[in-house]
Protein backbone atom coordinates (compact mmCIF):
# COMPACT_ATOMS: atom_id res chain seq x y z
CA UNK A 1 0.00 0.00 0.00
CA UNK A 2 2.82 2.37 0.93
CA UNK A 3 4.59 1.56 -2.35
CA UNK A 4 1.45 2.34 -4.33
CA UNK A 5 0.99 5.61 -2.45
CA UNK A 6 4.61 6.59 -3.13
CA UNK A 7 4.22 5.70 -6.80
CA UNK A 8 1.09 7.85 -7.08
CA UNK A 9 2.82 10.72 -5.30
CA UNK A 10 5.83 10.45 -7.58
CA UNK A 11 3.55 10.43 -10.63
CA UNK A 12 1.75 13.57 -9.41
CA UNK A 13 5.06 15.35 -8.82
CA UNK A 14 6.26 14.42 -12.32
CA UNK A 15 3.00 15.60 -13.91
CA UNK A 16 3.21 18.85 -11.98
CA UNK A 17 6.78 19.31 -13.24
CA UNK A 18 5.76 18.70 -16.84
CA UNK A 19 2.84 21.13 -16.51
CA UNK A 20 5.12 23.77 -15.01
CA UNK A 21 7.71 23.33 -17.77
CA UNK A 22 4.94 23.63 -20.37
CA UNK A 23 3.60 26.79 -18.71
CA UNK A 24 7.04 28.40 -18.40
CA UNK A 25 8.32 27.38 -21.84
CA UNK A 26 9.40 30.23 -24.14
CA UNK A 27 6.48 31.28 -26.31
CA UNK A 28 6.92 31.74 -30.04
CA UNK A 29 7.49 35.38 -30.92
CA UNK A 30 4.24 35.51 -32.92
CA UNK A 31 2.31 34.46 -29.81
CA UNK A 32 4.15 37.00 -27.69
CA UNK A 33 3.20 39.80 -30.10
CA UNK A 34 -0.42 38.62 -30.19
CA UNK A 35 -0.50 38.68 -26.38
CA UNK A 36 0.54 42.32 -26.45
CA UNK A 37 4.15 41.90 -25.38
CA UNK A 38 6.19 44.89 -26.52
CA UNK A 39 8.85 43.39 -28.74
CA UNK A 40 10.90 45.28 -31.28
CA UNK A 41 12.09 48.86 -31.05
CA UNK A 42 14.86 51.07 -32.38
CA UNK A 43 18.46 49.99 -32.71
CA UNK A 44 21.74 51.30 -34.07
CA UNK A 45 24.13 49.04 -36.00
CA UNK A 46 27.35 49.54 -37.94
CA UNK A 47 27.09 49.47 -41.74
CA UNK A 48 29.62 50.17 -44.48
CA UNK A 49 28.58 53.84 -44.61
CA UNK A 50 28.61 54.24 -40.82
CA UNK A 51 25.77 54.03 -38.33
CA UNK A 52 22.58 52.34 -39.50
CA UNK A 53 19.61 53.40 -37.36
CA UNK A 54 16.16 51.91 -37.62
CA UNK A 55 14.68 55.34 -36.92
CA UNK A 56 16.19 56.59 -40.19
CA UNK A 57 13.74 54.30 -42.03
CA UNK A 58 10.57 55.95 -40.73
CA UNK A 59 8.00 56.11 -43.50
CA UNK A 60 9.18 52.80 -44.96
CA UNK A 61 8.20 49.21 -44.27
CA UNK A 62 11.31 47.40 -43.02
CA UNK A 63 12.08 43.70 -43.40
CA UNK A 64 14.48 42.82 -40.59
CA UNK A 65 16.56 39.63 -40.66
CA UNK A 66 18.88 38.23 -37.97
CA UNK A 67 21.52 35.77 -39.15
CA UNK A 68 25.05 35.63 -40.56
CA UNK A 69 26.67 35.68 -43.99
CA UNK A 70 28.17 32.17 -43.75
CA UNK A 71 24.74 30.65 -43.09
CA UNK A 72 24.42 27.74 -45.54
CA UNK A 73 20.66 27.64 -45.97
CA UNK A 74 18.14 29.65 -43.94
CA UNK A 75 19.58 33.14 -44.46
CA UNK A 76 20.15 33.02 -48.23
CA UNK A 77 16.79 31.32 -48.73
CA UNK A 78 14.93 33.92 -46.65
CA UNK A 79 16.71 36.81 -48.38
CA UNK A 80 16.01 35.34 -51.83
CA UNK A 81 12.30 34.91 -50.98
CA UNK A 82 12.15 38.46 -49.62
CA UNK A 83 13.85 39.83 -52.74
CA UNK A 84 11.33 38.06 -54.96
CA UNK A 85 8.52 39.36 -52.75
CA UNK A 86 9.75 42.91 -53.36
CA UNK A 87 9.96 42.33 -57.09
CA UNK A 88 6.26 41.46 -57.05
CA UNK A 89 5.53 45.01 -55.87
CA UNK A 90 5.21 48.06 -58.09
CA UNK A 91 8.31 50.29 -58.43
CA UNK A 92 6.59 52.94 -56.29
CA UNK A 93 5.86 50.38 -53.57
CA UNK A 94 9.44 49.07 -53.67
CA UNK A 95 10.74 52.56 -52.96
CA UNK A 96 8.92 52.44 -49.62
CA UNK A 97 10.43 49.13 -48.48
CA UNK A 98 13.89 48.45 -47.07
CA UNK A 99 15.60 45.34 -45.80
CA UNK A 100 18.07 45.21 -42.89
CA UNK A 101 20.19 42.09 -42.39
CA UNK A 102 21.91 42.04 -38.98
CA UNK A 103 24.78 39.61 -38.58
CA UNK A 104 25.34 38.00 -35.17
CA UNK A 105 28.82 36.96 -36.36
CA UNK A 106 30.87 40.19 -36.31
CA UNK A 107 34.17 38.32 -36.13
CA UNK A 108 33.68 37.07 -39.69
CA UNK A 109 31.16 39.57 -41.05
CA UNK A 110 32.56 43.05 -41.54
CA UNK A 111 30.20 45.91 -42.51
CA UNK A 112 31.81 45.92 -45.97
CA UNK A 113 31.22 42.19 -46.45
CA UNK A 114 27.63 42.52 -45.26
CA UNK A 115 26.93 45.43 -47.62
CA UNK A 116 27.89 43.24 -50.59
CA UNK A 117 26.07 40.21 -49.22
CA UNK A 118 22.75 41.96 -48.59
CA UNK A 119 22.72 44.05 -51.77
CA UNK A 120 23.40 40.93 -53.84
CA UNK A 121 19.81 39.88 -53.13
CA UNK A 122 18.20 43.30 -53.65
CA UNK A 123 19.50 46.90 -53.84
CA UNK A 124 17.06 47.88 -51.06
CA UNK A 125 18.73 45.44 -48.63
CA UNK A 126 21.39 46.68 -46.22
CA UNK A 127 23.79 44.58 -44.16
CA UNK A 128 25.12 45.60 -40.76
CA UNK A 129 26.44 44.25 -37.48
CA UNK A 130 27.59 45.59 -34.10
CA UNK A 131 29.54 44.76 -30.98
CA UNK A 132 28.43 41.70 -29.04
CA UNK A 133 26.54 43.67 -26.36
CA UNK A 134 24.49 45.54 -28.97
CA UNK A 135 23.79 42.36 -30.93
CA UNK A 136 22.58 40.58 -27.79
CA UNK A 137 20.37 43.54 -26.91
CA UNK A 138 18.71 43.62 -30.35
CA UNK A 139 18.26 39.84 -30.37
CA UNK A 140 16.50 40.07 -27.01
CA UNK A 141 14.38 43.03 -28.17
CA UNK A 142 13.01 40.97 -31.04
CA UNK A 143 12.48 37.73 -29.15
CA UNK A 144 15.12 35.95 -31.22
CA UNK A 145 18.04 33.70 -30.25
CA UNK A 146 21.43 32.52 -31.48
CA UNK A 147 24.30 30.41 -30.23
CA UNK A 148 27.71 29.48 -31.54
CA UNK A 149 28.18 25.82 -32.42
CA UNK A 150 31.70 24.41 -32.71
CA UNK A 151 32.38 22.50 -35.93
CA UNK A 152 35.12 19.96 -35.42
CA UNK A 153 37.27 19.13 -38.45
CA UNK A 154 35.83 22.08 -40.39
CA UNK A 155 37.65 25.04 -41.91
CA UNK A 156 34.80 27.27 -40.72
CA UNK A 157 35.56 26.51 -37.08
CA UNK A 158 32.01 27.21 -35.96
CA UNK A 159 28.49 27.74 -37.20
CA UNK A 160 25.69 29.79 -35.68
CA UNK A 161 22.39 28.26 -34.67
CA UNK A 162 19.82 31.05 -34.85
CA UNK A 163 16.11 31.77 -35.06
CA UNK A 164 14.69 32.08 -38.55
CA UNK A 165 12.06 34.77 -38.50
CA UNK A 166 11.55 37.66 -40.88
CA UNK A 167 10.46 40.68 -38.83
CA UNK A 168 8.02 43.04 -40.50
CA UNK A 169 8.34 46.58 -39.13
CA UNK A 170 5.78 49.22 -40.05
CA UNK A 171 6.34 52.81 -41.20
CA UNK A 172 6.33 54.05 -37.61
CA UNK A 173 9.11 51.67 -36.52
CA UNK A 174 6.77 49.30 -34.72
CA UNK A 175 7.17 45.54 -35.03
CA UNK A 176 4.08 44.37 -36.87
CA UNK A 177 4.69 40.66 -37.40
CA UNK A 178 7.30 37.93 -37.15
CA UNK A 179 6.95 35.82 -40.27
CA UNK A 180 8.22 32.32 -40.96
CA UNK A 181 11.21 32.15 -43.30
CA UNK A 182 9.23 29.46 -45.17
CA UNK A 183 6.58 31.88 -46.44
CA UNK A 184 6.26 32.38 -50.20
CA UNK A 185 7.15 35.59 -52.08
CA UNK A 186 3.46 36.13 -52.87
CA UNK A 187 2.52 35.83 -49.18
CA UNK A 188 5.26 38.29 -48.26
CA UNK A 189 4.28 40.82 -50.92
CA UNK A 190 0.69 40.72 -49.63
CA UNK A 191 1.89 41.37 -46.07
CA UNK A 192 3.97 44.31 -47.28
CA UNK A 193 1.12 45.73 -49.37
CA UNK A 194 -1.19 45.53 -46.36
CA UNK A 195 1.25 47.63 -44.31
CA UNK A 196 1.84 50.09 -47.14
CA UNK A 197 -1.90 50.66 -47.46
CA UNK A 198 -2.23 51.55 -43.78
CA UNK A 199 -2.09 55.17 -42.74
CA UNK A 200 1.13 56.17 -41.10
Amino acid sequence: MTTLRNLLLLTLVMLAGVALAFYLRPQPVEQRIALGEKLGGDFTLQAEQGELKLEDYRGKVVLFFIGYASCPDVCPTALAVAAQGLKDLTPAQQENVAGIFMSVDPDRDSPEKLAKYASYFHPNFHGATADRATIDSVVKQYGAFYRMVELKDSALGYAVDHSSRLYLIDQNGKLSKALSHALTPIELSKEIQALLSEET
